[in-house]
């Protein structure tokens, strides 16, 4: 089982932005498109390089995963805004787990739950890939969101260190940038979903 630790509160993307975008200052909004938050407005900070996965994105994604999110155990990897997170939560799912290594953009997400009266998730403020090193096992989580920042060369080492620790059956949703190397899918995940775009490409495994 995944260590039970961090921040709990009470009662993909880290794309990288035009110069416009991050000459913003203060805190930005995200939607939530649906499931029981519909149409809230959560802020999210001001980091370089952070914005939300956009609305169609999440749409379709949620569409794929809309049997398989109630009642589960979601893991958030390189969680950024928390939108796919926060989407998750929306939609029941039982926990889930943001792990995101700027201190704003964590503190945010914090601050967004307990405005959301949410109790069931946790917050990480740590390096994704020092995380799941340090985990001994990933079996808890029947989903996994990896939208690792793009041109940082994230995915593989992400991929490499949970390989070996989640079961059968989860559900893997990964999200790169176009004509990324895809070599480093292990052979046991199967694609089941996929849209190809001209700057993003994303996709849903399932374990074997």
């Amino acid at each position: 089982m995944a260590k039970k630790k961090g921040f709990v509160p009470s009662s993909k993307s880290k794309h990288i932005t035009s110069n416009k975008e991050n000459q913003r200052k203060g805190p930005q909004q995200l939607r939530i498109i649906g499931g029981d938050w519909r149409s809230r407005r959560i802020r999210f900070a001001d980091a370089p390089g952070l914005r939300p996965t956009m609305d169609r994105v999440r749409e379709t994604v949620f569409n794929w995963l809309q049997w398989d999110i109630e009642g589960k155990y979601v893991l958030d990897c390189f969680a950024g805004s928390g939108a796919l997170g926060y989407e998750a939560l929306s939609r029941c799912a039982k926990e889930v787990t943001f792990i995101e290594l700027h201190p704003k953009a964590a503190n945010c997400i914090r601050e967004s739950l307990i405005s959301l009266d949410a109790n069931n998730a946790q917050v990480w403020q740590s390096d994704a890939l020092v995380w799941l090193g340090q985990q001994e096992s990933l079996e808890l989580y029947d989903v996994i969101f990896l939208d690792p920042p793009f041109g940082q060369e994230l995915l593989a080492p992400a991929i490499e260190l949970i390989a070996n620790k989640v079961k059968a059956g989860c559900l893997i949703y990964v999200e790169v940038e176009a004509k990324a190397d895809l070599s480093c899918i292990p052979a046991n995940w199967v694609e089941s979903k996929r849209k190809d775009g001209k700057e993003f490409n994303f996709m849903l495994f399932e374990v074997e």
